[in-house]
Formats: structure tokens, C-alpha cells, sequence
């Protein structure tokens, strides 16, 4: 019942940080037309179709039911609401899920409750940039600058003396390399956010695991961008966001970095 719970509990949080996600892109000048209406805040407001501006009622908010009872279209106008919608209300319900089953294990309840809800709440910020970088290419301040400050705080309050330092020395040496990279290509191969998202998994990773996670965002990234081009899909010359690959990175090292560099260790050096 408590998985249930917490799966269902991210399928809320999914369907509030999809609407965040519309509201950034209507600020920043993504949408056209109507849809480009301003707005106070992207943290508030009443939910409306996007094409026909009809404000939506609480059933037409269900996550993922809302979508298949309406078949993918709006009640209203009748045009077809994007996918975007029941898949990151159903990616997020997923994370949550096994976020909570992979620190399930530990001993200390409070420390479980925290360390939960710290992940919980900075993979909300980690799918808002997912969706937003894979369609806009691009990493908004808005949410990249807080999900740092939280880790920050969440380092400091929870960690001491040289495991603080390691978490930091990891957040710069990996926006230290990002920045590198920006500076030798002159921003043609990564982007200025990318430094930013690099500084970010170093504080929640540590070492080894940011060093796991970005050798696996590369990897991951070069397989895609191959696969693209053989699709022809893309040239050698398009451009690729390379804020997803990096936050599946951070999940794989999460996750499974313990077992992965096992699996080397065991592989290479006996």
C-alpha cells in the first residue's frame, strides 16, 4: 500500500510539474499566439487547454486517466493533448517509486524520511530540466539555481567536515571540466547549462559516482547521437541536449553505481 501510495502521490507531482514546464515555456517565448499569454508567476494560475484556452475542470486533471478517458483529446476543442503529459506524470510516479524502495534499506527512520524526500524533491527539479533541455535545448536558471541551493543546504546539514569537501571538490572538478570543454569549442559542443547541471551532480553524487554518471551520460549520448545519424534523423554537424543524458547518468550511478563499479573492478583488476 505505501508503493501505491507513493506512485500515485508522483503521478500528482508529474501532473503539477508538467504544468510548470508549459508555464516556463510560455515565459521564456516558446509558444506562440495565444498561448504566449503573460503571466505573473509559472507557479500559478488555473490549468486551461492550450489551444482553446477553456479552463480545465478537476476531471480533466486526473493524471494518465484524464488522458485515456479522453482519448488524447481535449473535451472542449477536441484537439489533441501531447503525450508529454501522461508519460512525465508516469516517468515521475516510476522515480519516486524507486527512489523510495532504493533507500527503503535504511536503518535510521528520520534519516530514510530525509534523504527520501530530498531525492523526491530534487528529481522534480531533474524531470522539469529533462523535458524542458530535450525540447528547447535548453537548461532555465529558474529551476537549475534552486535544485543547487537545496543540494547545497542538504550537503551541509547533513554531511561533515572532509564528506561536505568531497561533495564539493566533485561539484567543481565536474563544472570544471564541463567548462573546458565550453571553452575549447567555443559553446559548439556543450552549453553554458551544462555546467551548471555538471555542478549539480557533483553534489548529489560524490566520488566515484559523478565520474560514473557523466562516463555514462557520454557513453549513453554517443550511442544516441550515432543511432541518429545512421536514422538519419540528424547530421554530424546537429545539435543534441545533453541535459537528458546527463540526469539518466545521475539515476544509472544512483541506482546502480555500487554494482557497475564492482563489475569493472572485478572485470579489469582480478
Amino acid at each position: 500500500m505505501i508503493n501505491l501510495f507513493v506512485f500515485l502521490f508522483g503521478l500528482v507531482i508529474g501532473s503539477f510539474l508538467n504544468c510548470v514546464i508549459y508555464r516556463l515555456e510560455r515565459k521564456k517565448g516558446f509558444l506562440k499566439g495565444r498561448a504566449q499569454r503573460k503571466t505573473s508567476s509559472f507557479l500559478r494560475g488555473r490549468s486551461y487547454c492550450p489551444h482553446c484556452k477553456h479552463v480545465l475542470s478537476w476531471q480533466d486533471l486526473i493524471p494518465v486517466f484524464s488522458f485515456l478517458i479522453l482519448k488524447g483529446k481535449c473535451q472542449y476543442c477536441k484537439k489533441k493533448i501531447s503525450i508529454q503529459y501522461p508519460l512525465v506524470e508516469l516517468l515521475t510516479g516510476a522515480l519516486f517509486l524507486l527512489i523510495f524502495i532504493n533507500f527503503n534499506n535504511l536503518l535510521v527512520t528520520r534519516y530514510l524520511l530525509l534523504v527520501t524526500s530530498f531525492w523526491i524533491l530534487i528529481s522534480s527539479f531533474l524531470i522539469i530540466i529533462f523535458v524542458y533541455d530535450l525540447k528547447h535545448y535548453m537548461i532555465p536558471d529558474k529551476v537549475i539555481y534552486p535544485a543547487i541551493i537545496i543540494a547545497m543546504i542538504f550537503r551541509l546539514f547533513t554531511g561533515y567536515g572532509l564528506l561536505v569537501t568531497g561533495y564539493l571538490l566533485s561539484a567543481f572538478a565536474a563544472a570544471g571540466f564541463f567548462l573546458l570543454i565550453v571553452l575549447i569549442s567555443r559553446g559548439k559542443w556543450m552549453g553554458v547549462g551544462d555546467i551548471k547541471l555538471a555542478f549539480l551532480i557533483g553534489l548529489l553524487l560524490g566520488h566515484p559516482n559523478t565520474i560514473l554518471a557523466l562516463f555514462l551520460a557520454f557513453l549513453i549520448g554517443a550511442i544516441i547521437g550515432v543511432g541518429l545519424i545512421g536514422l538519419k534523423k540528424k547530421t554530424i554537424k546537429s545539435e543534441l541536449p545533453f541535459g537528458p543524458f546527463l540526469i539518466l547518468g545521475i539515476y544509472l550511478a544512483l541506482f546502480f553505481g555500487e554494482k557497475i563499479i564492482n563489475w569493472y573492478f572485478n572485470l579489469f583488476f582480478i
